[in-house]
């Protein structure tokens, strides 16, 4: 009977992870020329060729793509297994672990969490927020279930990873009532030189608002730039500048922060996604999430 060598697979596992035989040996903790051998008897031992150098990197193979798959499997199985044995006899609770890029609205992402919640409500949910860059390497590494955010996954990202869209939502205009009682007559030709406070210019909702303040012709009266909604939003409710946010999220919003809506933009909606590294998700609480949509 032949048998897999799981070293070989792990090897091989790390090298298409990381996309390159330096970076996967250093998280090894063996040498460059280890990782080679060691992805070269997996070749030969299924008999497929799994890379093919492409300038001074590797790229996979279609058997390579194939294989890949099911080593994100095996090895998802493996941590799922001792998650299990080092939660279970002590009667620990189901941990689910979100990473939640940081421009995006908080109130969105615990609306998207919900239905994790709901499903067992003995799960303890463990949430971080941060860049997206370093959200997907804590995913890569598996000390994420999950991560929110408001686009698909780049490609740029050397992680085999997979976006779910959990659902959209139009965007409006809100603001303290002294500045929205000033500016909203005609809207939204009277955003013409308002002061405005607006996400960083590299998430989705800007480059959306620059597009549409330019097809308007409005210039608005730029006040702050935020990377942390929960800031942009504080600032707002004190008066600084009028914002945008999700349709989806507008009532509590204004609830909390004692706002009034100006109108709502059309042509423009926020996406939210939920990126994992399984292919085939079994964690229950990501399950639900990815099942559920945002409304």
């Amino acid at each position: 009977m032949e048998w897999l060598n799981y070293h070989h697979l792990l090897n091989f596992w790390m090298v298409a992870r990381e996309g390159s035989v330096q970076r996967a040996s250093e998280l090894l903790h063996v040498t460059p020329a280890s990782v080679s051998v060691q992805v070269r008897q997996l070749e030969k031992s299924l008999g497929v060729k799994l890379f093919a150098k492409q300038g001074r990197g590797l790229v996979l193979t279609e058997m390579g793509k194939e294989v890949l798959e099911y080593a994100e499997d095996i090895f998802s199985t493996g941590r799922e297994l001792l998650e299990m044995l080092k939660g279970k006899p002590m009667g620990k609770p189901l941990e689910l672990r979100v990473g939640i890029r940081d421009v995006m609205p908080k109130l969105v992402a615990y609306q998207l969490l919900q239905p994790a919640i709901l499903s067992d409500p003995s799960m303890r949910l463990i949430c971080h927020e941060g860049k997206m860059a370093d959200l997907v390497a804590d995913l890569a590494i598996h000390k994420l279930d999950v991560v929110l955010c408001d686009t698909a996954l780049d490609p740029l990202y050397r992680v085999q990873a997979h976006s779910y869209k959990l659902g959209s939502s139009e965007v409006s205009i809100v603001g303290h009532p002294d500045l929205a009682k000033r500016f909203r007559n005609d809207f939204p030709r009277s955003l013409d030189q308002a002061p405005f406070l607006l996400p960083t210019k590299e998430t989705v909702l800007r480059r959306q608002l620059d597009r549409w303040f330019t097809e308007m012709n409005v210039i608005p009266s730029i006040r702050g730039e935020f990377a942390d909604s929960a800031m942009l939003k504080i600032a707002g409710r004190n008066g600084l500048g009028l914002f945008a946010i999700p349709t989806i999220v507008e009532k509590e919003v204004r609830q909390l922060y004692g706002l009034i809506t100006l109108g709502q933009i059309l042509g423009i909606q926020e996406q939210f996604f939920a990126v994992s590294i399984d292919r085939k998700i079994k964690h229950p609480g990501v399950l639900a999430i990815c099942k559920a949509k945002a409304h």
